[in-house]
């Protein structure tokens, strides 16, 4: 645990003060008990010894958390983040029909796909982007599981594998207010124009400055692929890009590596697996990339990265809570003394 504040430790200093403070009024009624005979009092000073003694202990405390929270503690707290963004990119080029990986490609990444679902918090949002030659946002991040299902249950296979432009997508879904756009991207930018409706319109914000690899705890990426890079946004300027912002980006490898097999029809499809960027993505992200060779190999990797999305380790500031007790101990100790003794002692 460290501080914020660390200089106002020393009015701790000064609790010691109110129990010496207690201990000479209990002094001075007990002077008063015994030079005045009132059996009222001599009642109360006979009645039961601890109640007297509960609500100036509750005060004491109060008093204690409510110093201790003015130097603003800060601990590290490991607990499920509920506001986790996970973007799913997955691979919808038409080698994904292979059945190498029963029964085929496809179904397997989603069946994984529906079981990483199940294994994740409700709180945690999900967004789903599909790629081949040009990749698009099929379900926006939600909490509503049954729509995402859906929207796996609804993937259309395409020719193309645009791995960098699903991540910049995935990424435009993670910061919608960075603007960030996959046309000028991979188009360039386009011309100005003049209208008013443009020159009303708020410019983009400009990109943050770089931050540490991985240090985005909010959000993840995980992609799904089963070969390499045709078209689009080139794979490792997109994971520069997600570096920058902190994004982990876990990589699943799905399928053949050396590259030859046959589609359902007979026909023979050349897809060779591009393991070495997309360890280089995963590496540069700081996230991890697995080969799910088999249907039971991707579930488990699925599952794996479900116990690592959902808990997150933060530094979190504590003066908020400590003071929060401290108002509950004075606020219980001044009802327990109304009830006990008809009055605030």
């Amino acid at each position: 645990m460290s501080f914020l504040w660390p200089e106002l430790l020393w009015l701790m200093l000064a609790l010691p003060v109110l129990p010496a403070l207690y201990l000479l009024l209990l002094r001075r009624t007990r002077r008063g008990v015994l030079r005045y005979s009132d059996l009222t009092a001599v009642r109360a000073a006979s009645g039961n010894r601890w109640r007297r003694h509960v609500p100036p202990a509750l005060l004491l405390i109060a008093c204690g958390l409510a110093l201790f929270a003015t130097s603003r503690p800060v601990g590290r707290l490991t607990l499920p983040w509920t506001k986790s963004t996970v973007m799913l990119a997955m691979d919808v080029s038409l080698s994904m029909r292979v059945d190498d990986v029963k029964p085929t490609r496809m179904a397997a990444a989603q069946l994984a796909a529906k079981a990483f679902l199940g294994e994740l918090p409700k709180g945690v949002e999900v967004g789903l982007v599909t790629f081949a030659a040009n990749a698009q946002v099929v379900q926006t991040a939600t909490r509503d599981r049954t729509a995402l299902i859906d929207a796996i249950d609804r993937f259309q296979m395409q020719l193309g594998t645009a791995v960098g432009s699903a991540i910049v997508l995935s990424l435009a879904e993670l910061f919608p207010e960075e603007q960030i756009s996959l046309e000028e991207l991979t188009l360039g930018p386009r011309r100005k124009s003049r209208t008013r409706e443009d020159q009303k319109a708020a410019p983009p914000t400009p990109a943050p400055p770089p931050v540490a690899p991985g240090s985005y705890d909010a959000a993840a990426i995980i992609l799904l692929s089963d070969g390499r890079r045709t078209t689009g946004v080139d794979t490792l300027a997109a994971a520069k890009m997600a570096a920058d912002r902190g994004v982990r980006i876990y990589v699943i490898g799905l399928g053949t590596v050396d590259g030859v097999a046959s589609a359902p029809d007979g026909m023979a499809i050349y897809m060779k697996l591009d393991e070495p960027t997309l360890r280089e993505v995963a590496r540069m992200t700081g996230g991890e990339y697995h080969y799910a060779g088999t249907s039971e190999n991707l579930r488990s990797v699925y599952e794996h990265l479900g116990s690592r999305v959902q808990v997150q380790s933060r530094e979190l500031e504590l003066a908020a809570p400590i003071a929060l007790l401290a108002a509950i101990a004075l606020v219980s100790g001044m009802g327990l003394s109304i009830a006990w003794f008809g009055r605030v002692a």
